[in-house]
């Protein structure tokens, strides 16, 4: 007889449940290692500028290092999208907005109304929440990181550091731009954001044979380059020995023409005129064609003494007080 004190319960747990407990630890697992893979990396540019941490990031999340992380994260871009789209998310706000505020305006009023004090002010905290001085610094330089990560490889993709980068975001820029005449602007989000999850998946699954590809149409584009090449070396050389025979035929029959006219009776008769050019001659300058110098100084005179003895006499004064 089996003992009464010892009850057994059922065995609640299922296989499904476990499925689920397992693949949910697994997946916080692999978020917290996304979010530790944020590190600056130690490559550089070509430049040597060193790059951000959200390279780092992105390379991980998008290479599907943490598969579980990175579908969490597309599932949840592409749910925004939708819900942005088909869901009235600002209507619901302010709705929100407008009835949390009534409420607490009514029960205030009826507080003080009733009960002669107020019910909503009395969870007023002693100090009012603010964000620490930490928490802005921090979210200020992640900011600034994911602004200098979207610069950097904009200006790493517009000069050509990877010309298979540029190639693929010219093939983006130029679909994009034929999609958005008929395409809405949700939807080209939601082809963007697919292509740029499942683009880099398809290439590491597809890895040998995408790159063999690659290859050979390196060396097809490399065969037909020096094709060209030798085709317009063939034009320019046939060319250039075109225009020396044109121009050595046009010179001979310059100088023919240039011999008949020098060689006619009518241009033989006429003599050109000598010009009879007389010298200059310079001027010869003698001594003699200077005056001579004063040799005795000249004398001044005063004026009192070159006036008559008349006019001195008037000057006189005529009475002598």
């Amino acid at each position: 007889m089996a003992d009464s004190g010892d009850v057994s319960y059922p065995n609640t747990s299922s296989p499904v449940v476990d499925k689920v407990k397992s693949e949910a630890s697994k997946t916080s697992s692999e978020l917290r290692d996304l979010k530790n893979s944020r590190v600056i990396p130690s490559t550089t540019t070509d430049n040597g500028q060193p790059l951000t941490h959200y390279h780092s990031l992105l390379y991980s999340l998008l290479s599907w290092e943490q598969p579980r992380a990175t579908a969490v994260s597309y599932a949840s871009v592409i749910g925004f999208i939708f819900a942005a789209r088909y869901l009235p998310l600002l209507r619901w706000a302010f709705k929100f907005l407008y009835m949390s505020l009534g409420l607490t305006a009514a029960v205030e009023i009826a507080g003080h109304v009733i009960l002669k004090q107020g019910i909503a002010s009395s969870f007023r905290p002693r100090r009012y929440y603010t964000i620490p001085k930490e928490t802005h610094e921090a979210v200020l330089e992640d900011i600034s990181q994911l602004l200098d990560f979207f610069l950097i490889e904009f200006q790493r993709i517009l000069f050509a550091e990877n010309v298979a980068h540029t190639v693929g975001a010219f093939f983006a820029a130029f679909t994009g731009y034929w999609l958005i005449r008929f395409v809405p602007l949700w939807g080209l989000a939601v082809i963007a954001v697919t292509t740029a999850y499942f683009g880099p998946l398809v290439y590491i699954s597809n890895r040998e044979i995408i790159d063999e590809q690659i290859a050979n149409l390196q060396s097809i584009i490399t065969s037909q380059t020096n094709q060209l090449k030798d085709m317009a070396g063939e034009h320019t050389s046939h060319a250039t020995g075109v225009m020396k025979q044109y121009v050595g035929e046009y010179s001979s029959k310059a100088q023919e023409y240039i011999g008949r006219r020098s060689a006619s009776p009518e241009m033989s008769k006429v003599a050109p005129t000598p010009v009879k050019t007389e010298p200059i001659s310079e001027p010869v300058i003698k001594t003699e064609d200077f005056p001579e110098a004063p040799k005795v100084e000249p004398v001044v005179e005063s004026i009192e003494s070159t006036e008559p003895a008349a006019q001195q006499t008037e000057r006189e004064p005529l009475l002598a007080i």
